[in-house]
């Protein structure tokens, strides 16, 4: 998909110009701009012109642009752009927290050209001394670098997912391909992915793998055999796809799907049974016959268990509770019953109300939850007090004539850098649920975090935390911030904690998710949506919650909308 290249060229647009110092609101266009293309489910390239425009933020001239790289494979404002400042300038960007003065300042003052050349005078500590430079600037340069370097040769699952279901469509339907699935740990759905795995059957392999190395996502082909080829994408992912035998399928699934540690087990098991396991088969050791293996879920049953979901495969538990029969029944989309975090014009969403219930009702939505920012939150158009309380108006009235769907009036709430909250409670009792999450100061200690949630779950009239650890993959880290005491006065106080579907959010983790289920909190699956099609995000936050073993009855949005109320209502009475 050519989306994710034109969302990375508009934020380079934009990052340029902030660094010339540009208009804020044409950065802002073009940032924004770059979100609604990076999340879109359809190609750009089968897009047109004229339908470009019907997405929020893209104008007649964005619209051009776009047009112009799909058809030529370059942007000639981009290109003479890039040319009006030193290349290095923009890498810089990447390092989370360094802004576009400080990165040219840094240009001018002790010509950093790149990444390299900051690490090395932030740890000579060259840097300090410097306008606005401090001791614990450089301290956060290199954490922000440090965690580029985790990230490096790994890539958000939003990122991955997309690609790699544009590979499986284009080679979908081909007459001599017969099965096809994503193996790996994009199949798990982690969130983070090195590369991507792809199977198939075929009496033609060496058609298979003609088609494959041509694709137009393809930008390298690493490898060419008879069964395996190896690519890279435009986006320099690897994809590696195999043709495996018929009989040989589902074994090979379960091997190529399975963690290292996971497999490890099953392997171990299989051993102790007289049993080999590999991606051909299962196969007696002393007879060599060949058991199973054409089903995936041959493997766990010639070694007693029922089948392990994808997601649960991680060697954390999953292998005894298969064992005592004790899985659980993972959630899955279609027990969604409605979103809780959803954004709307009066804020910084794309949408109004009535927009956003239509596109909630096809996809079989029973209720949505009106969250607009508040009123500390100036630069996402915070509501203030007078219009916060005239929209909950407005959603009532919309109540009255709404038959088969209801809204709930809601706020996502500033929680302020002192704990203190956004909204007085006179206000928050008058809506029908409030989530309360941090957008600032995320480099305060540990203790400072920590208590602020805490602080906001004291609050009787807080339904929800939103994306509890502030983290976006690969470009920011979680805040420090004492999980394990989030959780506990989450219990006590009858809050729910979110996991936010957002792809580069994916917040709770779905190691966090799994402690909340453990403890009995409650969870809240939401796509955080500014623009409609965001709402099929709510897969990411499904994968995330099925990593983390949840469940239907683990979620509150599982609920129909009268539970939900009574849930909400009790949970507030606390």
């Amino acid at each position: 998909m050519k989306n994710q290249e034109i969302a990375r060229i508009f934020n380079d647009i934009a990052d340029i110009l902030e660094i010339k110092g540009d208009n804020p609101f044409r950065i802002r266009a073009y940032r924004r701009a770059a979100q609604n293309i990076d999340g879109l489910a359809k190609d750009v390239t089968e897009i047109s012109a004229e339908e470009l425009q019907e997405i929020p933020g893209i104008g007649a001239d964005l619209a051009g642009k776009i047009h112009e790289y799909v058809g030529t494979g370059h942007l000639t404002f981009y290109d003479e752009l890039k040319k009006e400042v030193p290349s290095g300038l923009v890498d810089l960007l990447s390092v989370p927290g360094l802004g576009p003065k400080t990165a040219k300042l840094l240009f001018d003052k002790l010509h950093v050209k790149d990444v390299d050349d900051l690490e090395k005078y932030a740890k000579e500590g060259k840097l300090k001394g410097l306008p606005g430079i401090q001791a614990k600037t450089e301290e956060n340069i290199l954490k922000g670098i440090a965690m580029i370097k985790r990230h490096t040769g790994r890539f958000p699952l939003g990122r991955v997912l997309p690609v790699a279901e544009g590979i499986v469509e284009k080679l979908k339907g081909k007459p001599f391909i017969n099965k096809l699935s994503i193996a790996g740990s994009l199949r798990r759905w982690k969130d983070t992915i090195h590369d991507i795995d792809i199977l198939a059957t075929s009496k033609d392999p060496h058609k298979v793998m003609d088609v494959f190395v041509h694709l137009p996502q393809i930008k390298e082909a690493l490898m060419k055999g008879p069964t395996k080829s190896s690519v890279i994408t435009a986006e320099g992912i690897q994809v590696d796809l195999r043709v495996v035998e018929e009989e040989s399928f589902g074994a090979a699934l379960a091997y190529f799907t399975g963690s290292k540690e996971h497999n490890i087990r099953l392997r171990e098991m299989a051993v102790r049974k007289g049993l080999k396991i590999n991606e051909y088969g299962i196969f007696d050791v002393k007879t060599d016959k060949k058991l199973g293996g054409e089903h995936e879920e041959d493997v766990y049953k010639i070694l007693g268990m029922p089948y392990i979901p994808p997601e649960m495969r991680e060697d954390t538990g999953e292998i005894e509770a298969a064992l005592e029969g004790d899985l659980p029944k993972l959630i899955e989309l279609k027990d969604i019953k409605g979103d809780l975090h959803v954004h709307t014009t009066d804020s910084d969403g794309s949408h109004d109300i009535a927009e956003l219930i239509e596109a909630a009702k096809k996809r079989g939505y029973e209720y949505l939850a009106v969250t607009d920012h508040s009123k500390g939150l100036g630069v996402a158009g915070g509501l203030s007090i007078e219009q916060v309380l005239e929209q909950n108006k407005k959603i009532q009235a919309l109540n009255e004539k709404l038959n088969d769907f209801k809204l709930l009036s809601g706020t996502e709430m500033d929680i302020k850098s002192d704990g203190t909250l956004d909204y007085p409670d006179e206000v928050l009792k008058k809506l029908d649920i409030v989530i309360a999450s941090i957008h600032s100061g995320f480099r305060q200690s540990k203790e400072q975090i920590t208590k602020r949630l805490v602080s906001a779950m004291k609050n009787p009239y807080v339904s929800i935390i939103a994306h509890p650890t502030g983290r976006l993959i690969g470009e920011r880290d979680a805040y420090e911030v004492d999980m394990e005491e989030v959780l506990r006065t989450a219990k006590e106080t009858g809050t729910a904690i979110e996991i936010n579907a957002y792809p580069l959010r994916l917040d709770l983790s779905d190691m966090y998710v799994k402690k909340a289920k453990e403890i009995g909190i409650a969870l809240a699956i939401n796509t955080d949506t500014h623009v409609t099609f965001q709402f099929d995000f709510m897969t990411y936050g499904i994968g995330t919650a099925r990593r983390g073993w949840a469940e239907k009855k683990d979620v509150l949005n599982t609920l129909g909308y009268s539970a939900l109320m009574k849930r909400l209502k009790k949970a507030k009475a606390q």
